[in-house]
């Protein structure tokens, strides 16, 4: 498999170091016998090299974060028998359960890199910048996407919050950058103005909800550089996305997360939503025995969202379907609250805990008891500095409700 186009560039912002054939050729020579590949994924042209070399020479990846040990995974996964389709292990643990690998094959990977390629237009002209881990599926597919397109990827280390990223996004002429929801509210506190930034075209959103207050702000500062705002959603089970709203259906569809991917549909079935498309993963592994397991999806994922399709099949989110708690006996659904409230809110105790950066727990306490329709004792409200967050940047609500 080869995600390369022959035009496309991935250039180190901070060394300059450029990717060539040559350092894939080096890399593919250096692969192991055994399989999978275990590649600590850094945001490095030596580790891109590496990750090509191995999809190119039929060799499943598992991707893995720089800082985890990989002593007990090795163990767990190492073996030399794999499924021939198998191209990318990924590890996922959202916001709330234990991480477990996502198998995805060769002809996933693709359709998934070509569906957000023909969604957001990407062409041999775009110049993306990294702004999120390449173990992460949502950075990963920024890289697919691109490199399939011809495009160039700036290698950044440094992050949204110093100067040299938004040093790097002139330099390098970048047209388009993708963030998390904390990252967007990272950039309403550094007071971002496109237009400090002449070639930027694009954002992109997506790695859970974004409050509709932002999604609106951010918008509107892109379209007066003439440049677009597009809101995705996903999950690594489907390599990983599995809908866009462009800028042009913002407005119009206010709350959506957009239309199915090209060559993809939603259903919603006892209130879930089901995704059916050609980039849904082949199945989880728990075990080295499952690295040789075929297709175990067929094609169609049940998310564990709660949703709707509108008329003209857009997707509204409306929870997950564990994210259900129960105060005094009563569920509750806790993405209903944190839509409601800038908090974010776990269960426990027949109790609801919410975390806010607000320092008048009282009168929030109260407001929120008013709108449950419940007794103020049922709700438990903690003022913190800043949130927990995963590598991904997403909240973690492990260990918030570890800290209950």
């Amino acid at each position: 498999m080869n995600l390369l186009h022959p035009a496309a560039r991935v250039v180190d912002a901070a060394t300059g170091e450029i990717l060539t054939r040559e350092l894939i050729d080096a890399a593919e020579r250096e692969l192991p016998e055994k399989s999978p590949v275990f590649l600590a994924m850094t945001t490095t042209v030596p580790a891109i090299a590496t990750y090509l070399a191995a999809l190119r020479a039929g060799k499943p990846v598992l991707l893995l974060d720089p800082e985890l040990d990989q002593t007990s995974l090795r163990a767990r996964f190492t073996t030399d028998d794999v499924h021939p389709d198998l191209a990318l292990l990924l590890t996922t643990s959202g916001s709330t359960g234990d991480p477990k690998l996502v198998r995805l094959s060769r002809a996933a990977v693709l359709a998934n890199a070509e569906q957000v390629a023909e969604s957001l237009g990407i062409t041999g002209d775009d110049v993306a910048i990294t702004t999120l881990p390449l173990f992460y599926s949502y950075g990963l597919s920024v890289l697919h996407s691109h490199l399939l397109r011809g495009a160039t990827v700036i290698l950044e280390r440094t992050g949204i919050m110093q100067k040299d990223f938004w040093t790097a996004v002139n330099e390098h002429a970048v047209t388009s950058m993708a963030f998390v929801p904390s990252q967007y509210e990272m950039l309403r506190r550094l007071r971002f103005d496109p237009a400090k930034y002449p070639s930027l075209r694009t954002l992109t959103q997506a790695g859970g909800r974004l409050r509709a207050e932002l999604i609106d702000d951010f918008a509107a500062r892109m379209s007066t550089v003439d440049g677009r705002m597009f809101v995705m959603y996903g999950q690594t089970e489907a390599g990983p996305r599995m809908a866009c709203l462009p800028s042009s259906s913002l407005t119009a569809k206010s709350g959506s997360v957009g239309l199915a991917m090209p060559g993809a549909t939603f259903a919603i079935e006892d209130d879930e939503v089901v995704y059916r498309g050609p980039n849904v993963m082949m199945g989880y592994a728990e075990t080295a025995a499952d690295l040789a397991r075929g297709d175990d999806q067929g094609g169609v994922l049940r998310t564990g969202d709660l949703g709707r399709l509108d008329d003209d099949g857009f997707l509204f989110l409306t929870g997950r379907i564990k994210r259900i708690g129960k105060v005094f006996g009563v569920r509750i659904n806790l993405d209903d609250v944190e839509r409601e409230f800038p908090v974010v809110a776990v269960a426990g105790d027949d109790k609801l805990h919410v975390f806010t950066l607000d320092t008048d727990t009282r009168a929030l306490r109260t407001k929120i008891a008013e709108w449950l329709g419940t007794h103020f004792t049922g709700v438990d409200v903690r003022t913190i500095e800043a949130l927990p967050l995963l590598p991904n940047g997403k909240t973690d609500y492990r260990a918030l409700e570890a800290s209950l």
